[in-house]
């Protein structure tokens, strides 16, 4: 974590940096307007990377606040596989691993001594980070007794324009979740290597489900909630500017239209035979971002391969994407079947059965 003095410095040099742009566009008379207006769009790009950079310092400073009484909570800086887009390959460095960050959650008062499970959580979003809007289910695993980790893999935002456009969607990103968690097991002795799950909602769940499709051996169980889970759907009901962010030079480069094998090859849909991980999905016919229709595509393609896995379509539930992860009554009861499905398979210490449990652990002061 920075620093006071370290964040006031960024401020100042943002500060500078948005007077020195402007005046420089003011300097300017012999560009014509249309080369001025994309000089200042350039500058907007880059300020808002900036910006970003100091909203995520700001909230990691909450973690402490808002979990701090229930976890060591630690930033690690690791590394995945290398760029997947690079201009020049045969550059020094070129091959290079990624490097990365990823937040570690750590129960208080767990005996080192012993093994506890392992949570991946896969945070979601295109070009997202992880926040403190997730404070309660980071709360009610550590109740729990779950050791968490969460990637900030490539593309998340908070890390400068540079790692924003490293972003390779449905592909290494995917190598960096997975190396958080081979992270957990080589660094913490009490991290019982034979128990690990893995979690995400929407692009989060995408990455869930793709990590055990490539990875079956590494994880006992998988939640995957409201998943992208079909790329070439879903950029068919999107619009222009959603579909043009993923055919940018540094993003997949094509539209779905050019290049659909790419994107079938991307969506956990045309990966469903490779299911050999016990699984939970659920999805919400009121969804806003996921169509409900790409979760049911995803049913249809894994029973069609004949795969054992268990799932829940809720209709209309209150909160559309972020149904099961709001502060409603209906969204713990709605969470607690999902950490008595990861029980099943990972036995944590304690287990959440009822709303009162998630009121006690997560909502109420710690006595």
């Amino acid at each position: 974590m920075k620093t006071k003095n370290t964040a006031n410095c960024r401020i100042f040099i943002l500060l500078a940096f948005i007077f020195t742009s402007f005046f420089a566009l003011s300097q300017e008379p012999s560009l014509d307007l249309k080369q001025q207006i994309q000089n200042l769009q350039n500058s907007i790009s880059n300020l808002q990377h900036e910006i970003d950079i100091l909203k995520k310092y700001t909230d990691d400073v909450l973690w402490y606040e808002r979990v701090g009484d229930y976890a060591y909570i630690d930033k690690v800086y690791i590394t995945g596989p290398p760029k997947a887009n690079v201009k020049n390959p045969t550059a020094m460095g070129a091959n290079n691993p990624l490097k990365f960050y990823a937040y570690v959650f750590i129960p208080k008062g767990i005996d080192l001594s012993k093994k506890y499970p392992l949570i991946v959580l896969a945070h979601g979003g295109v070009h997202y980070d992880y926040k403190t809007y997730d404070m309660h289910v980071i709360r009610e695993l550590m109740a729990q007794k779950y050791i968490v980790v969460v990637a900030e893999y490539r593309g998340s935002t908070g890390y400068g324009k540079s790692f924003y456009e490293s972003v390779d969607y449905g592909g290494r990103e995917n190598e960096d979740v997975k190396a958080s968690r081979d992270y957990m097991v080589n660094n913490y002795e009490f991290v019982d290597k034979d128990r690990v799950g893995i979690i995400g909602w929407s692009h989060g769940g995408m990455i869930a489900l793709m990590n055990v499709f490539n990875y079956p051996d590494d994880y006992k169980v998988c939640f995957s909630g409201v998943p992208v889970s079909d790329l070439v759907a879903r950029m068919g009901y999107s619009d222009d500017e959603y579909r043009a962010e993923f055919a940018a030079p540094y993003h997949l480069g094509k539209t779905a239209n050019e290049n659909v094998q790419e994107y079938r090859k991307r969506s956990p849909v045309w990966n469903a035979d490779k299911l050999k991980t016990p699984l939970l999905v659920f999805t919400n016919t009121s969804d806003d971002d996921v169509n409900s229709l790409e979760v049911e595509h995803l049913i249809q393609a894994l029973k069609a391969e004949n795969k054992k896995f268990e799932y829940e379509i809720f209709k209309n539930i209150e909160g559309g994407h972020e149904y099961d992860r709001i502060d409603t009554k209906i969204a713990k009861e709605i969470r607690l079947k999902i950490y008595a499905f990861l029980a099943k398979y990972l036995t944590p210490p304690v287990l959440l059965k009822t709303v009162e449990d998630i009121d006690k652990a997560s909502y109420r002061p710690i006595r």
